[in-house]
């Protein structure tokens, strides 16, 4: 059983811009990054989200990994599991200082300038050669992908440095507010998600996403293939 006296609760910082790992000009790098991941266009994108705070919080060491429910602060670890997390971290600090290096490297054979003084679409072709695919087409949220049925993976272990740069950036598009990302709920209100104004309006249940689900749904019908299965 965990108690509160396991769990500690460390202040919850809500305010400013100020780099917990990245320095000014690695802050800068995945800032142009990951706003060409989501660009912004008639809808705000990844830079307005200040996903590259979110990013530049997760991986600056354990103090933001595990929010309280309350969303007062985050969850202090220690022992065992805080070793863990501590070498998780230490991995993809390497990763991202790698990677900017990488981005960097590639940008100056093909332009004679860093990533973060380079065009869009010279940004997007740096991107296209570091992940060695195309770039890709733009999608709406009513086009169904070939890929709309398969669940997106949330773990980065193991993953190079632009798969998981794609994922971090997913992750502060859509994250809570209080993990630093999705600033002024803006990758919600992209989707039309109804999130809560805090974590611990999910808590006392005066947020409830109970009005959006259909009621009186047999269960077969909404999960055909396990009634096939029984049939």
């Amino acid at each position: 059983m965990i108690t509160k006296t396991d769990w500690p609760v460390m202040p919850l910082k809500i305010e400013g811009n100020e780099a917990e790992f990245f320095s000014p000009h690695q802050w800068n790098t995945i800032e142009a990054a990951t706003a060409r991941i989501y660009p912004t266009d008639k809808d705000p994108g990844a830079r307005e989200a200040n996903v590259v705070r979110y990013i530049d919080r997760y991986i600056s060491g354990i103090d933001y990994i595990f929010a309280s429910g309350d969303g007062s602060g985050f969850l202090k670890m220690s022992g065992k599991l805080a070793d863990a997390w501590r070498a998780r971290i230490a991995r993809l600090q390497a990763n991202y200082k790698q990677g900017i290096e990488q981005l960097d490297a590639l940008s100056q054979d093909s332009f004679g300038k860093n990533f973060v003084d380079l065009g869009e679409k010279q940004q997007d072709d740096i991107l296209a050669l570091m992940s060695g695919q195309p770039k890709p087409e733009p999608v709406v949220l009513s086009q169904t992908s070939p890929l709309s049925s398969a669940l997106q993976g949330v773990g980065d272990d193991g993953m190079g440095f632009f798969e998981a740069l794609c994922l971090h950036t997913r992750q502060g598009m859509f994250c809570d507010p209080v993990y630093g990302g999705n600033e002024n709920r803006v990758g919600w209100d992209l989707v039309g998600f109804p999130g809560p104004k805090s974590l611990k309006d999910t808590l006392d249940m005066t947020y409830s996403i109970k009005e959006y689900f259909v009621h009186d749904v047999p269960w077969e019908d909404l999960v055909p293939h396990y009634a096939e299965h029984k049939s």
